[in-house]
């Protein structure tokens, strides 16, 4: 495995920092884009990385603006459509930086699940498919209606006021090594600004109601003891989409799947998902 660091900008120029970890496989299937979620990074993806090196696929990741090591103010962004440009870019990049490779996958957590499942709905690209694990479509919880309130009126007089995210590190993993990682990751932080926040309970709800024009192929993935992200609300989205939908229910598993105790099952299945989608694909 070959892990190397780079740089992609944005439409107004704005440093994004990517990564890759590169298979050094003879017979190299594909590239697999990561999207992470919400106060993370994409650096928290190298188990996924070398489990998908082994299997023939090179990982290529960004950190989101706003997060990890790429510009912007934290949790900030200036508009759900302005993310969804980046990953357009991160795609264009990808595919000339791997180019002798043609079957490309997205796979996003969390906000990343919900922005990779709009990009699919919203977006045009060449991809043999598209990984979403726990989309943040809905909460698990319902938000006291004052926050709802005052952050509808924030985002349209401030929007890039931030504030902290509340998340409950503790429903990351039952894990607790991974929960305390998460603690101690200098490049993970707590905010989110009114418009960011405001973006992910519409562009959630967009993804639900557009859900049966959704086209590509699809494996969604969510813990049942999910208490961040609905796991009801991916099962909505599947039950309303086409057959070329795959749903797995992980029973007893917490937000971060691909984190979990049993987590070798998850990867499991993502790359035989991926594996079945490449040769369909090709």
């Amino acid at each position: 495995m070959k892990h190397i660091n780079y740089q992609i900008h944005s439409s107004e120029n704005l440093k994004l920092f990517g990564r890759a970890w590169l298979s050094e496989k003879p017979d190299l299937k594909g590239v697999v884009n990561l999207i992470h979620g919400l106060g993370e990074h994409s650096g928290r993806y190298h188990h996924i990385g070398d489990a998908l090196n082994e299997a023939g696929y090179h990982l290529a990741a960004i950190d989101l603006r706003g997060h990890g090591l790429s510009d912007g103010k934290r949790g900030d962004i200036p508009s759900f459509e302005r993310v969804l440009d980046d990953v357009g870019l991160f795609l264009q990049d990808s595919q000339r930086r791997f180019g002798n490779l043609q079957t490309h996958f997205l796979y996003g957590h969390s906000l990343g699940a919900n922005i990779v499942v709009n990009f699919g709905l919203r977006r045009s690209a060449e991809l043999a498919g598209i990984i979403a694990t726990s989309p943040s479509f809905r909460l698990a919880f319902d938000p006291p209606k004052l926050t709802l309130f005052m952050g509808k009126i924030l985002a349209k007089i401030s929007p890039s006021f931030t504030m902290n995210n509340n998340l409950e590190l503790d429903a990351l993993s039952r894990d607790q090594a991974i929960v305390q990682a998460y603690k101690d990751d200098v490049y993970v932080h707590n905010r989110i600004s009114a418009k960011l926040a405001m973006s992910l309970f519409e562009s959630g709800q967009y993804a639900l109601d557009h859900a049966h024009e959704f086209t590509l192929p699809l494996l969604l993935m969510h813990g049942t003891e999910d208490r961040i992200g609905s796991s009801k609300a991916t099962q909505e989205f599947a039950d309303k989409a086409y057959e070329n939908v795959e749903l797995v229910l992980w029973e007893g598993y917490y937000h971060e799947t691909h984190n979990d105790i049993g987590k070798e099952k998850v990867i499991a299945k993502l790359i035989a998902w991926i594996d079945e989608q490449t040769v369909a694909y090709q």
